[in-house]
């Protein structure tokens, strides 16, 4: 199983649709909340190369993208085999 991490705050609704999703397919994640510290943050724009949007996500460390592209690698059919890696 590949190793997820997501960078989130509390109160986004993209957040949680996409730890909905991850969820769902059974898959563990690591969040990190970036809303109450400022270095977290910015490792997270360096690591999204420049996304500063909530949320992040990372799949066996290569970047994702926000809740649509995870959305879009589902309805592309290619989000599992990034998950089963």
């Amino acid at each position: 199983m590949a190793t997820v991490e997501i960078y989130t705050t509390p109160t986004c609704g993209f957040c949680m649709m996409a730890k909905r999703l991850l969820s769902q397919k059974g898959v563990a994640f690591s969040e990190t909340d970036v809303s109450r510290d400022p270095a977290l943050r910015q490792a997270m724009i360096q690591r999204a190369n420049g996304g500063y949007t909530v949320p992040q996500i990372f799949i066996d460390g290569t970047h994702v993208g926000g809740c649509d592209d995870l959305y879009a690698l589902e309805r592309a059919g290619k989000l599992d085999p990034m998950l089963a890696a």
